[in-house]
């Protein structure tokens, strides 16, 4: 995952950065005919501050390339897809050995319980993973230098 960063500030080692928040609208090729494209284009776009350690010196108005470690986002993807899966596998597999033994055979029974299960694992999973990726803290990964203006004399 990556963004461009517009620096606001450089200060010891810390550049305080502001990246614009995208919206999924105004990205496809619908968007003459779309309505929702036309809501968002009414709206001011929103940008967001934070500071992240930057290791060579920048200025004031320096685009810099950020992104998230690939190792946040490996995490993240595996909590959400193998979660739900694991859930869904081990207490069915465990209310499948247990449930005969309480005198419930019906696999009605078991199916409800694994089922169960993995959409508790993936929210459970779908939390986590959110808070990795708000806990994770981006890196430079190319100092862009200053953003071209064209002028027409």
């Amino acid at each position: 995952m990556e963004e461009i960063a517009r620096v606001v500030s450089y200060q010891d080692g810390w550049a305080q950065v502001e990246v614009e928040v995208k919206s999924a609208c105004n990205h496809c090729n619908s968007q003459e005919s779309c309505g929702t494209s036309a809501v968002a284009k009414a709206f001011s776009r929103k940008t967001q501050q934070f500071s992240l350690p930057c290791s060579e010196p920048c200025s004031a108005g320096d685009l810099l390339r950020i992104g998230l470690p690939e190792s946040v986002i490996l995490k993240a993807a595996a909590l959400i897809y193998l979660m739900p899966i694991i859930g869904f596998l081990l207490i069915g597999s465990i209310a499948n050995m247990v449930l005969p033994v309480l005198g419930l055979v019906h696999e009605l029974f078991v199916a409800l319980l694994a089922v169960t299960s993995g959409y508790l694992s993936w929210r459970y999973a779908k939390k986590r993973a959110a808070q990795l990726e708000k806990d994770a803290t981006p890196i430079v990964i190319a100092n862009l230098g200053r953003e071209m203006s064209l002028q027409r004399g």
